[in-house]
Formats: C-alpha cells, structure tokens, sequence
C-alpha cells in the first residue's frame, strides 16, 4: 500500500527454455504471439532460474530485481511490462513454488494487488514505465485513496476536485478510510475533473505522489483501539499532468477495474522465508512485519471462525447442541465461501475478469463475519467485552467483536454488492437514481 516510485529502465526477460513465442496474459500488447505452455513447463523453468539466479543471503532489492528483471514476479504480465505474457494460472504456479519453498516473492499490499493490475490494464505507457518495475520491486509504497466524508458507498459521488493549470493538476479535498495512507507514497486516488458532466461521466483516475507539500495524512482511531485507517487532506497538492491513469473523464471505469481486484485482495497471511537466510531474510521479515502490524485487525474484522471450535472447547460449550449447531452453520458458510472464491480464482486464471464471485464473496465474508463474532460472544458471554491479558485470548475475542462490524462496510457496503449482483448478474431494475444524468454541480449530495 506504499510506494516511492522510480522510473526504472530493464532489460527483456531472458529467451526463455520453453521456446522462443510468447504467451498472451493478463493485460498483454496484441502484438505478442501466443504459444502453448504447460504448468509442469512453467515450474520446470522457473526451478531453473532459481538454480541459476537466487542467493539465499542476497539483499532483498537485489533479489528482487532479479525477480522483476527475468519476469517471474508478475509471469502473466505482458514481457514488455515485466512479465513473461503467461497465462494467469502461472502466477499461482510460481507463487506456490515460492511460498513451498520458503523463498521471497513480490511485496504484499495494494501496489501489487490493486495499483499495478489498473495501471497495467489502462496505462499510458509514461505511467506503466514510470510505476510498475517499483512497485513490483517493493520500493514503492501505495495505498487507495477512493472514499470521501459525503462519498462512501455512493462512490461517484466524490467531491475532490483535479484542476488543470498548464502541465499540472492541482487537487484539493478530503479522502477517508485510507489503509496505510500514513506510509504511503503514493496513492491511487479517484477526482472531479469535469463538474458539468454526470457525476459517473466527470471523473478521472490518478496516481498521486503523496510526500509533496499539501498533502496531510491523519490516523483515525476505532473504537478497537486501533488506527489502522487514516484520513487524507489535499490542498493545492499537484501531480504531472501525465499521471492520469486511463483517459481524462474515465475514471469511473478505470475504478472499477481497481474495485474487482480489490474484491478478491484478501488478507495476506504470514510467510516463512525458510529457505532464505542472513540479508534477505532479515530484510523480508522486517518488510512483512511492517505491513501486517498495519494489517492486523483484518483478521479479527473477519470473524475469526478458525478459532470458534477451540473456543468452544475452552468454555466446556462443545457437547451443547445449540452450540453445535451455530458452529455447523459457520462452516457451512465458510466452506460455501471458500468455494466460491475458488470460482473466482479459476476465472481468473483463465484469463476473465472477476465476475459475480467477487460480490457474492465479499456479501458471505460479511454474513460469516457477523456469525462469527456473535458467536464468539455468545461462548464468552460477558467476559466477551473485557480487554488486556487475563481478559479471554487475551482480549482478541473483545477485538472481534468490536471489528466484525466493518467487514461490512470495508471495501463496498453490503447493501453495494446486492445492488451489484441484481442489476449487473442478475438483470433485475436499476435502483431510481434521478441525479444519474444530470450536471453533477446541479445534484443533491452530501457535504
């Protein structure tokens, strides 16, 4: 979610062993040949670049770069942007490998997850040569800079405005619920650019350099306790005008391509880098150890229902019926949701773009979230609400119940993804929306 970008020039990959055509991915040039490929080929070749090319006590940017500079971070990218043009099933293919073997990979967070595939999709190419190599790399920050105070789950609604002043836009407004704005370099950021158009027809996506003056970032606290969000405040801050992503006045389209990824970005989990030692290993540890403490409440937002059978144990509930029959109903869904973002991943790597799966996905992580921490606290009872050491798991069952409430609302409200899967997967009616078609100056909104 942060980034410092730099404007990096690599070399092509190397000719790879398993000919010399390339494979159309995710987000290829229509100019690159497709050939055929197999996953056994796949790994059989990436196991020969890691025989010739990793050194367990390299530095993490060096093997980074080599990562980067061969194509295996990103093998279904296009060869021209880092990639190796593979099909999108290749990814899991050389990230299994990776994480099997206890090796490094690409960062985590919403470089690699959510700004990299927009603005690998909508380019320009300044931008594409600009970001990508950084944020594959890891020396780039970024965080999503979409939600404002009267803009939440009517995204479209958004205020801030990008103003054009010769060759730069100047941006002024409010942005909310920002993970990881505070470490940030760069943010994705969604702006008013044309104020006499519909408000899905005015908008313009941006990459925004965060670390300039007029840029103001502002931890919120939770009622958790925790910050893990931030607030946003632009004032006369400017980007290049060549830091649109995607045409001027696309925004709203170029967003939704970010939105689809960002429904299947789940939370990371922890990695060990066994088969790392000395620099690298040290280095990554501290990068993960950084990004998860920015991360932690997303598990406990998530319900935790991993932890509802041990629990159950715990407080003697295990033989109860009624409770036997709310921790049956947990795992039905949670197997019901698991299967259905495998639907999503198997979309995915056949090249699709995230269809229904990604909203019906995110509408049961918030069922089973909600059916999670009740529960949780129906087994705790009282003590549910108690923090610090002597309280239950150490007040984590206090931290779910008090976080479950957001995975509602993070990431599209659930009342969004209904709207989605009717009017988008299911045909039904649009939602009445008289303001759809008129100036956005002349709509009613929230200030």
């Amino acid at each position: 979610m942060v980034e410092n970008a730099v404007g990096t020039a690599v070399s092509e990959p190397e000719t790879s062993v398993l000919g010399s055509e390339q494979i159309r991915g995710v987000g290829s040039e229509s100019n690159e040949p497709e050939r055929s490929a197999t996953r056994d080929g796949v790994l059989a070749e990436f196991r020969q670049f890691l025989a010739h090319s990793f050194e367990p006590d390299l530095s993490l940017s060096e093997w980074r770069g080599r990562l980067v500079r061969s194509g295996w971070a990103a093998p279904s990218w296009p060869t021209r942007w880092h990639g190796r043009g593979l099909p999108a099933w290749a990814d899991d293919v050389v990230f299994d490998e990776i994480n099997s073997r206890g090796l490094v990979g690409p960062p985590l967070g919403i470089g690699t997850a959510l700004a990299g595939p927009t603005i690998l999709e909508h380019g320009p190419d300044s931008n594409r040569e600009r970001f990508l190599y950084p944020i594959l790399t890891g020396e780039a920050i970024w965080c999503q800079l979409f939600s404002e105070p009267g803009a939440g789950s009517d995204l479209a609604a958004v205020t801030t405005r990008a103003e054009l002043d010769g060759d730069e836009w100047v941006l002024n407004g409010q942005k909310v619920w920002n993970s990881n704005a505070a470490e940030a370099g760069f943010g994705i950021l969604l702006a008013r650019t044309d104020w006499d158009a519909p408000k899905h027809k005015g908008l313009t996506f941006f990459a925004v350099d965060l670390k300039q003056p007029g840029v103001v970032v502002r931890p919120l606290r939770e009622m958790n306790h925790e910050a893990t969000f931030n607030e946003v405040f632009l004032t006369d801050a400017r980007i290049p005008r060549s830091a649109a992503i995607g045409r001027v006045g696309d925004g709203w389209n170029v967003a939704l391509t970010t939105l689809a990824y960002e429904r299947k970005f789940h939370q990371p989990e922890r990695q060990s880098y066994h088969g790392c030692s000395g620099r690298l290993r040290e280095e990554a540890d501290s990068e993960a150890n950084d990004f998860l403490t920015a991360v932690e409440s997303w598990g406990t937002r998530a319900g935790r229902a991993d932890l509802l059978i041990a629990r159950a144990r715990e407080v003697g509930r295990a033989s109860d019926l009624a409770v036997r029959q709310e921790l049956a109903r947990v795992h039905c869904l949670d197997m019901a949701s698991t299967w259905t973002a495998g639907r999503a991943i198997a979309a995915m790597q056949l090249g699709r773009m995230p269809g229904a799966e990604g909203s019906i996905g995110k509408l049961a992580a918030s069922h089973l979230a909600r059916m999670s921490a009740a529960l949780h606290a129906r087994l705790g009872g009282a003590d549910s609400m108690l923090m610090g050491p002597d309280s239950p798991r150490e007040g984590l069952i206090a931290q779910i119940v008090m976080s479950a409430p957001a995975q509602s609302i993070a990431g599209g409200t659930d009342e969004i993804q209904r709207n989605i899967i009717g009017e988008k997967f299911l045909g039904l009616p649009r939602e009445p929306s008289p303001d759809r078609s008129m100036p956005f100056r002349d709509a009613v909104r929230n200030v």
